[in-house]
């Protein structure tokens, strides 16, 4: 299902490319977009000309044009593999200069996906993605609140903001979270561009080099290079169909003595599993004995029914040891970036003080519109609507992947993620779909030390193209 040579277009204006230019162009976009990552086998000559239906003397020609400009690497009898070209690139440079500028080694690589998230022709094609798709969500929840903004004096959007955030946004936030049974004054509460910036500053705040902080394996992903780039040591904790392995979990921090711990307590992504209340306690138990933080990410609970049987730390601990995190990405847009840090007294001090050093304050304008949004009425009924949408195809989502072969891990009541057992290398997998135009997202990616690994997560969302199951056949009966 590869896009044939004569589909790629030229630049406009420019002549049409022969056909190993088009494939080298091929080529060049794999690597940069880390489809073909350093050190990856090539696809074999025979195989590619099969592929792309032209001669093997044309991908020879190619794959020799690969080489001469630095992508890839010729090995005599063993084919032709991807060139790091981090190292190669800083051959020229002052030997001191060179260590200076080396990143920090981490196995941890998900910038592939993070380039191609936006490479979709629709969100059907895109069942890696970790958003709802945009026809889904309500735009008029954000035009009219842009629309009632502009109707007010234009001198108070001028102002510089504050480090904590929009004050109206963070008392109503403050009533969300009573209604979660979650205690917090207005100066317990951070206002962040998103979860991912609230981990950014958390680990700045609390992470030295050589702590060791414990997530999930699987977890959410961008994490991790946050923490390594910190030089915290990661250790996964596993996950049951029932949740997090308690029992690993108390042989880790016997064993590491962490500094903290980062978890999703509802509908974890990408497991789809929520805490009951005894696993909640016993995690609070250990966090008291062995004294380490817990960071509880909540990005997903909205997604959850009034009466959905989870229990959130926070409502146990009431911020004595949990910081709390929420976004608004996943139910009114991702580029919104509109979240917050819910903490003990002096935790949020110190976070609001390390928003200061790397960004000053947060965008208000974006912390308005939020507010407009909550306020105006209809927000929980879209909420209502989106829950809905997503009981709608889940079923359907998980019968199909049944047929295909797949084994959920489990099948959630809520949200909007499966996490299914594919049977074949997910990495593979990811490429071939990545040719066939759709994007997937290997399970290795979920795991603090991106192992190889049989999962991938979908989102239910966006698994509707009816190609979708005949290319995962096609590559399953490939490598079977």
């Amino acid at each position: 299902m590869s896009v044939p040579l004569d589909q790629i277009p030229a630049p406009h204006g420019a002549p049409q490319l022969t056909l190993v230019d088009q494939l080298v162009q091929w080529g060049r976009r794999r690597i940069d977009e880390r489809v073909f990552r350093p050190g990856m086998r090539m696809p074999s000559i025979r195989k590619l000309a099969v592929d792309k239906g032209v001669s093997r003397f044309t991908v020879v020609e190619a794959y020799e044009r690969l080489v001469a400009h630095g992508y890839l690497d010729s090995r005599r009898g063993s084919g032709f593999f991807v060139r790091d070209r981090t190292s190669s690139n800083d051959s020229h440079v002052h030997p001191t200069l060179a260590t200076e500028r080396a990143p920090v080694p981490s196995t941890i690589d998900v910038v592939w996906l993070l380039r191609n998230m936006l490479h979709t022709s629709s969100p059907a094609k895109g069942p890696g993605i970790g958003y709802l798709p945009s026809s889904w969500l309500n735009g008029e929840l954000l035009t009219g609140a842009l629309r009632s903004m502009s109707r007010q004096s234009g001198a108070q959007m001028l102002g510089f903001g504050t480090p904590q955030g929009f004050l109206p946004l963070r008392q109503q936030i403050q009533t969300r979270l009573e209604e979660l049974e979650i205690g917090a004054s207005t100066e317990q509460i951070v206002m962040v561009s998103g979860v991912t910036q609230a981990i950014d500053l958390i680990a700045r705040v609390f992470v030295k080099p050589g702590d060791t902080v414990i997530v999930g394996d699987p977890a959410w992903f961008q994490m991790f290079g946050r923490f390594v780039a910190q030089g915290a040591r990661l250790v996964g904790m596993p996950y049951t169909p029932d949740g997090p392995d308690l029992d690993a979990l108390e042989a880790m921090v016997q064993t590491w003595r962490p500094k903290m711990l980062v978890i999703n307590s509802v509908l974890q992504n990408p497991t789809g599993t929520s805490l009951s209340a005894a696993q909640a306690f016993r995690i609070l138990q250990l966090a008291q004995t062995y004294d380490f933080i817990v960071v509880e990410d909540d990005i997903y609970g909205d997604l959850c029914p009034t009466n959905f049987a989870a229990t959130r730390l926070a409502s146990l601990d009431q911020l004595k040891r949990v910081i709390f995190l929420n976004s608004y990405s996943k139910t009114l847009a991702p580029n919104l970036r509109v979240g917050y840090v819910a903490a003990a007294p002096e935790v949020a001090n110190a976070i609001a003080d390390q928003k200061m050093l790397v960004g000053m304050t947060s965008p208000e304008l974006n912390e308005r519109v939020l507010y407009k949004v909550l306020t105006d009425g209809h927000y929980r009924r879209h909420v209502e609507r989106l829950r809905a949408k997503l009981d709608g195809v889940r079923e359907k989502t998980v019968r199909m992947f049944e047929k295909v072969g797949y084994k959920p891990y489990l099948v959630p009541s809520a949200g909007m993620f499966l996490w299914a057992d594919t049977g074949v290398d997910s990495e593979g997998l990811a490429a071939a779909g990545h040719e066939a135009g759709f994007l997937l997202t290997p399970g290795s990616l979920f795991s603090p030390h991106q192992l190889p690994s049989t999962w991938m997560r979908f989102n239910i969302a966006n698994c509707g193209d009816p190609g979708l199951p005949a290319m995962l056949c096609a590559y399953s009966d490939r490598v079977g």
